[in-house]
């Protein structure tokens, strides 16, 4: 029998409501000991799905009034018995009942114990377990979305349909193979490559989609680059929606790099505002220009800026010419002021041009616009369920790998045999993919980067 957990669930600091859930077979007991409903009623003879208000004791000691909910196995979150004590908000005083309930027979649950134990029930997938700490983290609405669509099934959905047509022909070939006597179709070579063919693409789209999700959830490293006092600053603080970088008309105030993480719509921008990129003999000035070109050069997104109103200087080009190879806006600011600026010269290196007056606060949708373009946000549907974490794309890969090697083993003429031992190791990597096979190690893992509490 496994212990009966408790742990708060709600965030860890003052609010209207703080919620203690406490889970296991004794969930009910442990509850009781505890919990003193105003109208008499015994928590372990209540049904699922009903609460009752009453006072949290401390033995003897009022801690605070409360409702208790309970959940009957295996009609919950975990798939136990479980009871949530919801109480006042507080530092001290949810600690206090999660206190109580750990002297009257529960023990305090580890990181992501309660998503844990509802896996191990059966209540879900591991790839629904994993998205459940990504519906608590999401920095936006896509995120979010996609994080939702996942918890519901929607990836699982997409990677059981490739296995079902691997073990539908992992199961024609082996029949065929060992009982020839039987009336069992033959596999058609080019019936077999034509369903392969099909779960190459499909895993080949699936893989399309991390690395877009992956900046929905953890942002774009983004580097705001240009010479000085073309409105670098001005644009940080605009993006940010704060005065986060200092503003003057003195070229050279932005001496390091400023950092910052907003949102630009729906995508999470970890932005850095960095000296202005010239040439100089200023010690200082000289570092921080070195660190700007070094962060260009690694940089997720440059957002680089042009002040419309100046002639296209040697500096300019300068950093035109280390955006060769990297992904980049070219952003004419300034654009409340008359034009002096070459823009076809800059149309002409860099594809991506948006047009802002960042001091008028004028033209950020259409740099969200064209940030969700580079990106890939703007072609992505969060809700068809998308790979979430690096474990999930690992086992993707391996399944598209063996794929890749059936079908050419296929063409090729190689032993139906072979094939068919290809395709079941393809089959073995999406089952650790959902979690239907998987080790305890990988578990583990996984759900202790949980938060406490879920």
């Amino acid at each position: 029998m496994e212990n009966t957990i408790a742990a708060i669930s709600t965030a860890n600091g003052v609010g209207g409501m703080g919620v203690i859930r406490i889970s296991g077979e004794n969930a009910c007991e442990v509850a009781q000991r505890v919990f003193r409903s105003v109208s008499d009623k015994d928590i372990t003879k209540m049904k699922g799905y009903t609460a009752t208000f009453g006072m949290v004791y401390d033995g003897d000691e009022k801690i605070d009034e409360a409702v208790a909910l309970v959940f009957k196995a295996p009609h919950s979150y975990t798939g136990e018995d479980v009871v949530e004590i919801s109480c006042h908000g507080g530092l001290y005083v949810t600690k206090r009942v999660l206190r109580a309930v750990l002297k009257n027979g529960a023990v305090s649950a580890q990181a992501g114990e309660f998503t844990k134990r509802a896996f191990l029930n059966g209540k879900m997938g591991l790839t629904e377990a994993e998205a459940v700490m990504d519906i608590i983290s999401a920095r936006g609405r896509q995120s979010a979305k996609a994080a939702l669509s996942c918890m519901e099934g929607k990836l699982r959905q997409r990677i059981d349909g490739v296995r079902d047509i691997l073990v539908t022909t992992a199961a024609h070939l082996s029949a065929w193979a060992d009982y020839p006597e039987d009336d069992i179709p033959q596999v058609q070579n080019e019936s077999l490559v034509s369903s392969l063919s099909q779960c190459k693409n499909e895993l080949e789209n699936l893989l399309k989609t991390y690395d877009t999700g992956k900046i929905m959830r953890e942002g774009v490293n983004t580097v705001i680059a240009g010479r000085p006092n073309v409105g670098k600053s001005t644009l940080m603080n605009l993006l940010s929606g704060t005065e986060r970088s200092i503003v003057t008309n003195i070229p050279g105030t932005t001496r390091d790099i400023i950092e910052e993480s907003v949102m630009l719509g729906d995508i999470p921008l970890n932005l850095s505002d960095t000296a202005g990129i010239h040439i100089t003999e200023d010690t200082v000035e000289k570092i921080g220009v070195e660190r700007a070109k070094d962060r260009i050069m690694k940089a997720g997104l440059v957002l680089a800026v042009f002040d419309i109103s100046q002639p296209l200087s040697e500096d300019d080009k300068e950093l035109i010419d280390l955006l060769e190879n990297a992904p980049a806006i070219a952003v004419i600011n300034k654009t409340d002021l008359q034009q002096n600026l070459d823009t076809d010269y800059i149309k002409s290196k860099i594809k991506n041009v948006v047009y802002i007056s960042a001091l008028m606060g004028n033209g950020s949708a259409e740099l969200e616009n064209k940030v969700a373009e580079i990106v890939g946000t703007s072609e992505l549907d969060a809700s068809e369920g998308i790979l979430a974490t690096e474990r999930q794309r690992i086992s993707a890969e391996n399944a598209l790998a063996s794929v890749k090697e059936a079908i050419h083993a296929a063409e090729m003429g190689i032993t139906l045999d072979a094939v068919t031992v290809i395709i079941e190791d393809a089959i073995n990597d999406l089952l650790e993919l959902t979690g239907e096979r998987v080790t305890e190690t990988v578990t583990e893992k996984i759900f202790a980067n949980f938060c406490v509490g879920k």
